[in-house]
């Protein structure tokens, strides 16, 4: 499992749609960090945190665990 980590403010500020606002406002319940709780994954086998790395970076350090564990074929002839 992956885990991107990233702080409630990060996804608050990062939230195109204004969910968080609408949650923090009441309009919306059982939001996951808002109003309702958020557990962190015990069993991440990679744990990405969203705020120190750029997209790029994060999808190229998945691919580099997922051929480092076998789950994708390394071709070193392309």
């Amino acid at each position: 499992m992956v885990y991107l980590s990233t702080p409630v403010e990060v996804c608050e500020r990062r939230d195109r749609k204004g969910l968080y606002a609408k949650a923090r406002a009441g309009i919306l319940k059982d939001f996951t960090g808002v109003s309702d709780p958020y557990e962190e994954p015990k069993d991440a086998e990679i744990v990405i945190n969203t705020v120190d790395v750029t997209p790029e970076e994060a999808a190229q350090a998945i691919i580099l665990h997922m051929e480092h564990e076998g789950y994708l074929a390394v071709n070193d002839n392309l």
